[in-house]
């Protein structure tokens, strides 16, 4: 059964979302993402409302079947199924013409909605290969019922769960000490959310500016409809990552999915079917949201496309995608660069602390994530679109297609775990972002090659550099942010192939939060990048003359806290 009411409450489980509410992990809701020229312009959401009536199908509509070309008749079954038929849903063909094709914009009365979808549901098994074993329900919220909804799922966040978010966003470079973590990330859910899917209920939402008179964006809904087909096949719920980087390697392969369909779709809307659209899409409203933290778990919007075209390479048709669920990708490292071997390495950080300090635990369990390739890359670009500190400039993170995530400061990842750590004084502070500062991390980070572990040093020297760090001298690779929302003390080692950075809030307390860090001695990393080599740790007029512009993009993006390896 379908409704076009609006409501005041609503699981917003998205489909990657659920997993962040549940495993911690960052993911996102689905949204439009691609950059656009405008540097005041708006995300373009991926759709307005949706709805489908209760009422049974026009008989009306049936005459459209009359219409089809006896050669098409003839390759169809006799007594085609809902359960059975590829591109047949409750009496709907997924070439059948609607009354509403004729409309010059794209609101669908109640009384036309279940048509709608039905057709659209056919569409999506005729490109997918794929039947439905269920109806699917659509609702339509308002702009503001989300909001409260939202609001509401980050008011009883712990106290440890807060510095835990803020530490880990702050080693990102992401969240400065004038931030919360989790008003960043509800903030960016409060105005970006357009529409998701939500596996706890079986049914699409769609959040929309104009609930009274909603109009049908098809390409969305088609979008939204491939993960309930996705859920009905192969169980959404169970594919969940228990860190940051596992999450989001397997939202590759969902949202891949399901961008891979959308895109077929709006290519046979060109030519071969009729669809709806909003033309304007939702209007555009300013949307204030940390762009570190959308760079990363858009990810998968970007790459998972080009991952699952590799996957179908490897198969016939879809049939290399649907295994692909039985053994989903464990890495950002392995979407972003498919076909290549990409299994994380195990990275231990035993607890090396004094007396003073000790790892923070949340839920019983020591706060540890894995960030990955995908998270650098977002640290690196983070302040790239609004005129902030980057590594990664504009010309190098957006492409022909959008965003680029294959950067050599990156690409040769292996793996990582970053593991935060607490004190007296930094549980004692009320303030999750000041409590930041009181606290520390060790972040152990290894790589393929030496090659590439000097890449992610010359990266994250010139971050440093960005923020306004110095060299501290007489202490070995050891760097201190004097004042603003990074202010801190940070000391890199480098052994071979890994490299361990951490941070304490002075060079004094480091060798507190890890034995040995910090020792007396002159720096032996420095930046190495062929002729653009530069002796030692400046680089400012290197990292002066990145060239910012400010962008818009779209926006899709997670709820707060990166998440621990929890079970």
């Amino acid at each position: 059964m379908r409704s076009t009411r609006t409501r005041p409450s609503v699981s917003l489980l998205v489909v990657a979302l659920t997993a962040v509410l549940v495993t911690g992990g960052l993911a996102g809701p689905v949204l439009a993402a691609s950059p656009a020229t405008n540097a005041t312009a708006a995300p373009t959401p991926d759709s307005t409302a949706v709805q489908t009536p209760d009422s049974a199908p026009d008989p009306s509509l049936e005459s459209t079947a009359a219409r089809r070309t006896a050669a098409s008749q003839d390759s169809r079954p006799a007594d085609p199924t809902t359960e059975d038929t590829i591109g047949y849903v409750e009496g709907y063909w997924y070439d059948d013409e609607l009354p509403v094709d004729e409309q010059s914009d794209a609101v669908v009365d109640e009384d036309a909605l279940d048509p709608v979808v039905y057709r659209a549901m056919a569409r999506v098994e005729r490109i997918r290969n794929m039947t439905f074993e269920e109806e699917v329900d659509v609702e339509v919220v308002s702009r503001a019922e989300y909001r409260e909804t939202n609001d509401g799922r980050f008011v009883n966040v712990s106290s440890a769960n807060r510095l835990e978010q803020n530490v880990a966003y702050e080693a990102l470079f992401m969240v400065d000490r004038e931030t919360e973590a989790v008003d960043a990330t509800q903030t960016v859910y409060g105005g970006a959310v357009a529409g998701y899917y939500d596996p706890e209920t079986d049914e699409i939402v769609i959040v929309s500016e104009n609930p009274e008179t909603p109009e049908l964006d098809e390409l969305t809904l088609g979008h939204e409809l491939v993960h309930a087909l996705q859920d009905q096949r192969f169980d959404l719920s169970a594919l969940g990552g228990r860190t940051q980087d596992r999450e989001l390697a397997k939202n590759g392969l969902v949202e891949g999915d399901a961008s891979r369909v959308e895109r077929e779709y709006e290519t046979r809307c060109g030519y071969e079917w009729s669809c709806l659209s909003s033309p304007e899409g939702n209007p555009d409203r300013s949307l204030d949201i940390n762009w570190g933290i959308y760079f990363t778990v858009y990810q998968p919007y970007s790459d998972g496309p080009h991952y699952v075209n590799y996957l179908r390479q490897q198969g016939e048709d879809w049939s290399a995608v649907n295994a692909a669920y039985d053994d989903p990708p464990t890495t950002t490292s392995a979407v972003i660069h498919p076909g290549t071997e990409r299994d994380p390495v195990n990275i231990s950080v035993p607890d090396r602390s004094s007396e003073d300090w000790r790892q923070l635990r949340v839920d019983g369990v020591v706060a540890n994530d894995t960030v990955g390739e995908a998270g650098m890359v977002a640290m690196f670009a983070a302040g790239a679109l609004d005129g902030g500190s980057s590594v990664i400039g504009t010309n190098e993170l957006l492409d022909d297609e959008g965003y680029n995530y294959n950067h050599s400061y990156t690409n040769g990842w292996s793996g990582d775990r970053l593991v935060i750590y607490t004190n007296d004084e930094a549980e004692a502070e009320s303030d999750p972002a000041e409590a930041a500062g009181h606290a520390g991390y060790v972040w152990r980070t290894q790589w393929q090659s030496g090659t590439d572990t000097q890449q992610f040093v010359n990266g994250y020297l010139r971050l440093l550099e960005s923020h306004g760090a110095e060299s501290v001298e007489g202490r070995q690779d050891t760097y201190v942010i004097d004042d603003g929302g990074y202010a801190g003390a940070y000391y890199l080692d480098r052994t071979n192939r890994i490299l361990t950075i951490v941070r304490a809030p002075s060079v004094e307390e480091l060798p507190n939060v890890e034995a040995g860090a910090a020792p007396d001695g002159e720096d032996t990393l420095e930046i190495v990048e062929g002729s653009d080599s530069v002796p030692g740790f400046g680089l400012t007029a290197a990292v002066g003359a990145i060239a910012v512009v400010v962008l818009g993009a779209g926006t899709r993006l997670a709820r707060g806290r990166i998440g621990s390896d929890r079970d």
